[in-house]
């Protein structure tokens, strides 16, 4: 496969250095991406690099996954607004751990002819003085430089650390390291990254005098309707399945709206043209049946988790819009909707109000007051029954398998409640 080619009519391509196609497509390179640990585990907002890198792996080009165990210590002033809060070493080295297990899910790293490679930046920034540092990084970058990129701009006048001010030269730095120690020409990341990215060109012209370095980027990913993708009413949608169960990950594709399922299918599988073409025809004849969000679902839980979760996430949905709770295990309970909460028994034994139930002993509502606000105006159900009475008595007679109860806030939002 060319690789411009598969990442343009993906919608995967947004821009490159003049001379990136044209040497890409003459011999075989080796590419990075940086994945730096903030939390614990991805979310389906990184799958988009990983994705990147496994096309540019499929196309018989070389990756290299970087894990930011230093990057991660700083933080990317890029699209944020404010200073990220410094995470504990203790914090780092476990979200390190999480990172690196799912990037061995994803990337080929066995491979007998090709296989990719998985460093941590942390290596060689931990041996590396500060001196040492200002003299080989600091000095190839000009103060005008580094001031004149938009990361730099969107944040100079409410305030940046000299910290994040330097992110920009340590990403550089990785550039340089990896071009030197594993022939490394090209850098791959989002639109975001642009400025970022440059300044690794720019380490790598001077220090060498060659400007054999190349960045592709690629556009962030959006809803139709411009919003940030993402997120899901219970936050963000994890990769870990501790986080993010199976269940409620095929859900999130599942409700996606025509026109985003329709671009989507291109950007988070690796089906062909002319399978995704019909998928898209087969759609378009029966819009209400919703085929190609089902596609769509089915593909990603099957890249990110395996065909068992994907299964079990197919018999959940199927007994849940059968509002079938009867033909639940506790299995199927306690990996169902975005979190499980416990109580103890004796909460429900004599009754409990539905308002102190849901805004007082679980934490589905922050309040009281806001659980009795939504219960009033019918954004509850209980085990697939409306309530919308604030009075409403919950006991022992609404268990389901003799200790969970079901409630569903608006159309989306599931939680289970475990009586213990």
């Amino acid at each position: 496969m060319n690789f411009f080619e598969e990442l343009k009519w993906r919608g995967l391509y947004f821009d490159s250095t003049p001379n990136a196609e044209k040497l890409a497509i003459e011999s075989k390179k080796t590419a990075y991406i940086g994945f730096d640990p903030t939390a614990i585990s991805l979310t389906i907002g990184n799958l988009v690099p990983i994705i990147i890198l496994m096309h540019w792996q499929r196309c018989g080009h070389q990756a290299i996954a970087l894990v930011g165990g230093a990057t991660g210590m700083i933080g990317d002033p890029s699209g944020k607004k404010s200073e990220r809060d410094f995470l504990t070493q203790q914090q780092l080295i476990q979200n390190q751990e999480g990172i690196t297990n799912q990037l061995k899910h994803f990337l080929n790293f066995e491979d007998a002819h090709n296989p990719a490679i998985l460093l941590n930046n942390y290596d060689w920034f931990s041996t590396m003085s500060m001196l040492d540092f200002l003299r080989e990084a600091g000095k190839q970058l000009t103060l005008s430089y580094m001031l004149a990129k938009d990361s730099v701009q969107s944040r100079i006048e409410g305030g940046l650390s000299f910290t994040e001010f330097s992110y920009q030269l340590i990403q550089g730095w990785d550039f340089y390291h990896l071009h030197q120690h594993h022939n490394c020409t090209y850098q791959l990341g989002g639109q975001d990254q642009w400025g970022n990215m440059t300044a690794g060109l720019e380490i790598i012209r001077k220090k060498t005098e060659s400007n054999a370095a190349q960045v592709i980027t690629f556009p962030l990913v959006t809803k139709a309707d411009g919003t940030k993708f993402g997120k899901s009413e219970s936050g963000a949608v994890w990769l870990d399945p501790q986080l993010t169960t199976p269940f409620e990950f095929y859900q999130f594709w599942l409700r996606q709206s025509d026109t985003d399922a329709e671009r989507y299918i291109k950007i988070f599988t690796f089906l062909d043209k002319p399978t995704i073409d019909l998928c898209i025809a087969q759609h378009k004849a029966s819009p209400h049946l919703r085929y190609l969000q089902q596609k769509l679902a089915a593909e990603v839980t099957l890249l990110v988790h395996n065909n068992e979760a994907l299964q079990i996430a197919i018999q959940q949905t199927e007994k849940t819009y059968a509002a079938d709770f009867d033909k639940f295990t506790d299995a199927d309970f306690e990996k169902f909707g975005s979190k499980l909460f416990q109580i103890k028994s004796d909460s429900i034994i004599n009754g409990i109000n539905i308002v102190t139930l849901l805004g007082a002993e679980v934490a589905i509502y922050s309040s009281k007051g806001e659980a009795r606000r939504e219960i009033s105006a019918g954004a509850i159900k209980i085990n697939a029954d409306k309530i919308s009475d604030v009075e409403y008595i919950i006991d022992a007679k609404v268990l389901l398998n003799n200790k969970y109860i079901i409630v569903q806030r608006g159309k989306k939002s599931k939680f289970v409640i475990e009586v213990i």
